[in-house]
């Protein structure tokens, strides 16, 4: 492995589009090319990777500027540490709100970020789903078959995966439905789960390699783009169970406004997020197994998604602050819950 591989390895960066200029700069005087970095989570690695694609050819017939993107992923929350902590991203594309939030109030991003596009700014949704080994041999088919003696879960870490927290609280969701909102039998149950959990990776994909390709597990408490993509590649060795209840998972975009002015990429970052809503990049999600926000597009995947699907939504919880106050923060309940898993 040569030094320059290894250091893209190491960093997560992944060249999507065009030849890496490491200037350190939105733009290229030399050859009119603009580069951009989108910190993102990690099961967007193949979205991104068609998305940049086209949208290379798009902003090239626009402008007549090339544009290299470069992709960095990993756990959701750690990503928006990275950015916070001198990771220059020109845009994030990230698991949950949250996650843009902590960057927001870091100074790094302009206030009101998540009206500036549609659908509080999230161009596409998921969901969480299970993914079993086919013949689903320990008959999982709800949040209940997860607190079964004998069940390995597999699930990723809350405190570094936003997919994780989409995980946790929409097992808390079924939980607090089945007991009506007792506090102590919803904690009672959520713990017994963790109890299940056999390896709690840093991050969704991650957990999806721990499943697929290291075969640990009896499930996965996954995306519901992960789930499909790992299905795919193994249709004869996998399959999908739709839970009664999910959650409404709204992975967020937007621009990183310091990062952007500095580079001089503002313009170009801001398309590059917009396009996300066009057709074209609305089909890539579909493709890709995210559910599209325009619902027109979303119809036309009637065939691949569940669209009957119950879900809560972040508001069911006060909305991301609170969620993240209540469950996440150090000390808070998923603390709590994972401390008893050893008791």
């Amino acid at each position: 492995m040569n030094i320059k591989r290894a250091m893209v390895l190491g960093l997560s960066l992944v060249l999507v589009v065009g030849t890496f200029i490491g200037c350190g700069k939105g733009k290229s005087s030399s050859n009119n090319t603009i580069e951009i970095t989108n910190v993102s989570y990690d099961p967007t690695r193949e979205l991104y990777e068609e998305y940049n694609e086209e949208f290379a050819k798009y902003w090239k017939e626009k402008t007549g500027q090339n544009i290299d993107v470069i992709q960095s992923h990993g756990g959701s929350g750690k990503q928006a540490r990275s950015v916070i902590e001198g990771n220059e991203a020109d845009v994030v594309t990230l698991a949950l709100a949250h996650d843009i939030t902590a960057i927001e109030n870091a100074g790094l991003i302009d206030k009101n970020w998540i009206n500036e596009l549609n659908n509080n700014s999230a161009p596409y949704t998921s969901t969480i789903v299970f993914l079993v080994r086919k013949g689903n041999e320990k008959n999982i088919n709800d949040w209940d078959d997860l607190v079964k003696d004998g069940v390995n879960v597999i699930t990723p870490n809350p405190k570094s995966s936003g997919g994780a927290r989409w995980n946790f609280l929409a097992a808390w969701a079924y939980a607090d439905k089945k007991f009506g909102g007792d506090k102590e039998k919803v904690e009672k149950f959520v713990s017994d789960l963790y109890k299940n959990v056999a390896v709690l990776d840093s991050g969704a994909r991650a957990s999806a390699t721990t499943f697929v390709e290291n075969g640990q597990g009896d499930v996965l408490i996954a995306w519901e783009n992960e789930a499909y993509l790992s299905a795919k590649g193994n249709p004869d060795k996998f399959e999908i169970i739709t839970p009664s209840i999910s959650i409404l998972a709204e992975p967020s975009v937007t621009v990183v406004d310091k990062t952007a002015k500095k580079r001089e990429t503002e313009e170009v970052a801001k398309a590059y997020l917009e396009y996300l809503y066009s057709d074209v990049g609305q089909k890539i999600a579909g493709d890709n197994y995210y559910r599209p926000s325009n619902k027109k597009i979303l119809q036309k995947y009637s065939n691949v998604f569940n669209l009957n699907i119950k879900m809560v939504t972040i508001n069911d919880f006060g909305g991301w602050d609170k969620a993240y106050s209540d469950f996440f923060e150090d000390g808070a309940i998923f603390d709590k819950v994972y401390t008893n898993k050893s008791k």
